[in-house]
């Protein structure tokens, strides 16, 4: 079997990969069930949404996949694009927490998925785990375009 060397472009390509299909796959599992669509405590239109939301993402999934592997004129401007398409999700996250205080929003629901606590010295901590995911996705994707500026020319 021919071994496929680990190039920074491959590396960068694979670390989006995974936050991206991350991202589409993880939706399904965690939205489609009782904390989210089929929770009885909202109101159908929040289900609809959420099911509407949870197939888009998955859609842009895989679209974000198909560019960051697509063998065409351009591939380092459709790696570009995909990071990007895989960001935006993130940031709109950043934009809903940030101003929830502004249409009454909440980081969770007493009948969904509740943060889990931390004991820090004698302070116990409540960290939400969608921030948490987020901020490691960011941080992911920062870190593979700069692996992927430092493979262009290689």
């Amino acid at each position: 079997m021919k071994e496929i060397p680990m190039t920074a472009s491959l590396l960068a390509r694979v670390m989006v990969t995974s936050v991206s299909a991350g991202q589409g796959i993880t939706a399904v599992f965690i939205d489609l069930n009782r904390t989210h669509a089929t929770n009885p405590l909202w109101i159908g239109h929040a289900r609809f949404h959420v099911v509407q939301q949870t197939f888009a993402s998955l859609a842009a999934a895989i679209v974000e996949v198909v560019l960051l592997w697509a063998i065409a004129p351009g591939a380092r401007l459709l790696f570009y694009l995909a990071t990007l398409l895989t960001a935006l999700p993130m940031f709109a996250f950043l934009i809903a927490m940030l101003s929830r205080s502004l249409y009454g929003g909440t980081l969770h629901d007493p009948n969904g998925m509740r943060p889990i606590r931390i004991r820090i010295g004698s302070r116990v901590r409540a960290v939400d785990m969608n921030i948490v995911l987020v901020v490691v996705g960011i941080a992911v994707l920062l870190i593979a375009v700069m692996i992927f500026q430092l493979g262009i020319g290689t």
